[in-house]
């Protein structure tokens, strides 16, 4: 018995000892360490989705999850580096020129095949947003998805995802500019927009024409997070704990206040 024991005794102990460093090893590679030394944290943002993040004309960015990361990097001790792109280019962006995309990432699983995210800090969901006049018009997604609607959306993100899986009838507007998308509403090149409940309640306020159509209670549901290095477990645990704190003290919800109330 013990010599058959001692057959399998050796290899076992080598493949346990292998696994011991290849979780060492991946311990010791995490993003989180990288940022530290670099004294940097590279945040990727596309800067067109207010309150979540804006670019302005100064060439600066401003918005609720600036402030976020400007707070992750102070936790740090390290300096920001906020890196633009766009919806159509975030992932590949993210992969190769930053360390976490912040500014209203949705989670989604094709995402998820390339990234990991942080946990959750909000639930959202889509919802429609139209003129003060029409909203009687566009109950429901059925009343939206008709021949005579124009629904416009911005590409490469969930929104054009939502538009191309949920609309067989109506007609598609693919509009480039996710800042301006709104005003074609106002102007009426376009009846309806579908985006996070969370947006049609700001660009209700900055727009008093425009009404949002029952974002509490949205057609799909959905959360925000905050997107990292895939299967980096030490950034991820430092990520969440950061958040966990900022709610338990009250931070997370100033910022809240300030952007989106």
């Amino acid at each position: 018995m013990k010599k058959y024991l001692g057959k399998w005794l050796l290899p076992l102990t080598l493949l346990c000892a292998g696994l011991a460093m290849q979780t060492a090893g991946a311990a010791e590679s995490s993003r989180l360490d990288e940022v530290i030394k670099s004294g940097k944290l590279r945040v990727c943002m596309t800067g067109d989705y207010k309150p979540f993040t804006y670019f302005k004309t100064d060439n600066t960015f401003e918005g609720m999850d600036v402030d976020l990361a400007q707070s992750l990097a102070k936790s740090l001790g390290v300096e920001v580096q906020l890196v633009k792109t766009t919806w159509t280019n975030l992932m590949s962006d993210f992969l190769a020129k930053c360390d976490i995309a912040m500014g209203g990432v949705s989670v989604t699983l094709d995402r998820q095949k390339k990234a990991g995210f942080a946990v959750s800090h909000m639930v959202d969901g889509k919802s429609p947003i139209v003129r003060c006049a029409d909203v009687a018009k566009f109950q429901t997604l059925d009343m939206i998805d008709q021949p005579g609607t124009r629904a416009i959306f911005n590409p490469g993100g969930t929104n054009e995802r939502f538009a191309r899986a949920n609309y067989k009838r109506a007609q598609l507007i693919l509009h480039p500019d996710n800042v301006t998308i709104f005003q074609q509403i106002i102007d009426g090149k376009a009846d309806v927009m579908v985006t996070d409940a969370s947006e049609t309640l700001w660009q209700a306020k900055q727009h008093p024409e425009l009404c949002p159509v029952h974002p509490e209670q949205p057609l799909q549901f959905s959360e925000k997070a905050f997107m990292l290095p895939r299967a980096d477990v030490a950034f991820k645990e430092y990520v969440d704990a950061w958040m966990h704190l900022q709610k338990a003290t009250g931070e997370y919800d100033r910022v809240l206040n300030k952007w989106l109330h």
